[in-house]
């Protein structure tokens, strides 16, 4: 029978903020404690209550960070937090470190060091990585810090993740960057949402997938594959699964979201999230056998969105091109508006200010000979001429006038 732990358990809020504080993830967290990354983020939202040995080794791990401050140090190898830096290792049962694999053996730490460059750990805040709200976020930083915080704690990982969607490099810095451009027009809105991470990675990849690609003229010519076969062949693979399933693989065995997030985050029922995720690691696995195991094609995934260095643009640059882009399409509304205005305003100014009927068509009458133009006369009428000038008239005479 299980208990609950000792030491009292700060709220789930409170968590969250100090292993943030500490830069620890999930994944560094719950190998101290010894559980999963699902188990964690139960813990720290609420879900799930910490009870025996786990929680009490739970509680006094947040309370030595509370107290003493304890920061981890940073990863070697393969960036764990390439795919999402807020959830580094997120599947069941996937902790631990990276598995070796036949293609990595012999690969020394600086070499895979500098074929996966981790990504940058500099200290972010805590209301970067959950929900901006009013009482705590907006009260502490501007609306201008908040979304560099934001886009410095994502983009980066968003990047690597819209390029497994695409395949396509350029194409996922402009997605990302068009997706954070919407969230800074809906700044008010994406602040208060309860996983802004999680707002932008949708609107992120619904720019990514948008069908309206294949009509532009730079996007027809596919771009330099992978130099590595083995990476080759699992992106080839990739973008030959339907895009929904491309999606679900890549949010559940890349990101690491739960089969419930996933789905909801793809508008999809959990029963067919898990139905898109069966057929495509079946697919892959029919042409990979190697990653056949969730667990390899976790890192593989991984590894493959490590190798291509990627960079985000600036921030401010990002916030600059939205607001151009905005202001673009708020001066050709108003542009069509005054347009709209000025023809109505012409239309009813020489518009006719009475009925008039209109004209009607012209009728044929049938049955009416056409005129005939008079031509030579005949023999017949010749002669029937000379015999009436010659026939002595009948009737009596002429009466002419006579003079007075």
């Amino acid at each position: 029978m299980t208990q609950s732990p000792a030491m009292p358990l700060p709220p789930p809020r409170e968590r969250r903020r100090l292993r943030e504080a500490a830069s620890l993830t999930r994944a560094q967290l719950a190998s101290r404690v010894g559980v999963t990354s699902e188990t964690v983020r139960g813990w720290e939202t609420g879900r799930v209550t910490p009870r025996g040995r786990k929680g009490e080794k739970y509680a006094k791990l947040l309370k030595s960070l509370e107290t003493e401050g304890e920061v981890t140090p940073p990863h070697d190898g393969v960036d764990t937090g390439a795919l999402d830096p807020g959830v580094a290792d997120p599947v069941p049962g996937r902790s631990g470190p990276v598995p070796v694999l036949d293609r990595d053996r012999g690969r020394g730490p600086d070499r895979d060091r500098d074929r996966f460059p981790t990504l940058d750990r500099r200290p972010v805040p805590a209301r970067a990585a959950g929900p901006l709200r009013p009482d705590d976020a907006t009260g502490a930083l501007t609306p201008d810090q908040a979304f560099d915080a934001l886009y410095a704690f994502c983009a980066p990982a968003l990047v690597r993740q819209t390029y497994l969607l695409t395949g396509r490099r350029e194409l996922a810095r402009e997605a990302v960057e068009r997706a954070f451009q919407i969230a800074w027009q809906r700044w008010p809105e994406v602040a208060r949402d309860r996983d802004p991470a999680g707002w932008v990675r949708a609107a992120a990849y619904e720019c990514a997938l948008s069908p309206w690609h294949r009509f532009r003229p730079r996007y027809r010519f596919s771009e330099p594959p992978p130099s590595d076969p083995f990476d080759r062949a699992l992106l080839d693979t990739l973008l030959k699964l339907p895009p929904s399933y491309r999606r679900t693989l890549l949010l559940y065995d890349g990101v690491g979201l739960g089969l419930p997030e996933t789905a909801a985050e793809t508008e999809a029922s959990t029963r067919a999230a898990a139905n898109r995720l069966a057929h495509a690691r079946e697919a892959l696995a029919e042409r990979l056998p190697e990653l056949a195991d969730p667990e390899v094609l976790h890192w593989r995934l991984v590894e493959l969105a490590s190798i291509e260095r990627l960079r985000a643009s600036k921030p401010l640059v990002v916030r600059r091109g939205g607001e151009r882009r905005a202001r673009f399409w708020t001066r050709a509304a108003i542009a069509f508006t005054v347009a709209l205005i000025g023809t109505t305003a012409l239309t009813v100014r020489t518009a006719p200010t009475r009925y008039e009927p209109p004209v009607p068509r012209g009728e044929t009458v049938q049955g009416v000979p056409p005129p005939v133009a008079p031509g030579p006369l005949s023999e017949s009428e010749r002669e029937l001429r000379a015999k009436l000038r010659e026939a002595e008239q009948k009737g009596p005479e002429r009466l002419m006038p006579q003079p007075r």
